[in-house]
């Protein structure tokens, strides 16, 4: 089995599901409302773990009931929490989530145990690093952890996927090391890619800006554009993957869930724009659903679907 440890961020999701989204001064009410699951750590590591792989989440938690909460996610799900370890007298990372009738979400983060996830967490578990198929980590973590991060597994020879969500200054050298690179549209504006193409550029218009930075900003890059699909590319290539006509209920964590089957798919061995396509696909499946982790397809759905792209191609 494929080995991936996830370095990254842990936060109990508080949900409000509404018709449209408040104006500025403006209280309305929701329909629903739900706790569950949710940080990109969390998130993206049940994801790789529902597609396959063996996977060591390294996290923190605070003493609180939220944190029960998430370690009873864990435990649902089956995911290893020997290095998920609780920081005393602070929270649980929170973020609070608004989703629009049409499936568009705003979220605010608190990051609370999540920020006590420093660099010498990354020597602790360095050899967790060396055995591992594939790092993953994201923007929700404090940059020298990101930094040190990339640093442990340039030394090991260990591939590093970098999630750059929210986009972080982190060390140039850091996105060197990314293999890939991941952000969507927004990001990578913020990188300064794309930011010449218009709000309604194609996805093969930003293949090429994808194309562009592959060896030279990351050693390989993925730009996510939710409906439109994806596009990698690497020193073999690129590829555009078109998002398949679904109905979206909730797009909380969908890229979450593509990344994690991206990272589940690179730890097989298997080549950029096949993992692109179980990305997309993990994407599309979870969107379909309301809430984070629970939306999210088996390896069986996943693979099922990323075939059915590949034949539409």
């Amino acid at each position: 089995m494929s080995r991936v440890v996830v370095l990254g961020s842990v936060n109990v999701d508080a949900t409000s599901y509404v018709a449209a989204f408040p104006r500025p001064g403006e209280t309305i009410r929701s329909h629903d409302h739900r706790v569950a699951l949710g940080g990109k750590g969390a998130n993206q590591a049940i994801a790789a773990h529902r597609c396959g792989a063996r996977v060591e989440l390294v996290a923190r938690l605070g003493d609180d009931p939220a944190a029960e909460v998430a370690r009873a996610a864990f435990a649902r799900f089956g995911l290893p929490v020997d290095a998920v370890e609780t920081v005393p007298d602070r929270p649980t990372g929170i973020a609070q989530i608004t989703v629009s009738a049409s499936g568009e979400n705003t979220i605010v983060v608190t990051s609370g145990a999540n920020a006590d996830l420093g660099p010498a967490a990354v020597d602790a578990v360095r050899d967790l690093i060396a055995s591992a198929d594939v790092v993953l980590t994201q923007g929700e973590l404090p940059v020298p952890t990101i930094d040190a991060l990339a640093r442990a597994c340039a030394a090991a020879g260990t591939r590093l996927v970098l999630n750059l969500a929210p986009p972080v200054a982190v060390d140039a050298a850091t996105l060197a090391v990314a293999d890939p690179l991941v952000v969507n549209a927004h990001e990578a504006r913020t990188l300064g890619l794309g930011v010449d193409l218009a709000p309604d550029a194609s996805a093969e218009a930003w293949r090429d800006v994808a194309v562009s930075a592959a060896g030279d900003l990351a050693r390989s890059v993925v730009i996510t554009l939710g409906a439109l699909g994806a596009v990698a590319a690497d020193g073999s290539g690129a590829t555009v993957v078109h998002a398949p006509a679904v109905e979206a209920v909730d797009t909380t964590g969908a890229g979450d869930a593509a990344t994690g089957a991206l990272v589940a798919m690179l730890a097989e061995g298997h080549p950029l724009g096949r993992a692109l396509l179980a990305g997309a696909a993990a994407g599309a499946i979870a969107v379909q659903a309301h809430g984070t982790v629970d939306s999210y397809g088996t390896r069986d759905d996943v693979l099922a679907l990323a075939s059915r792209l590949e034949e539409d191609r």
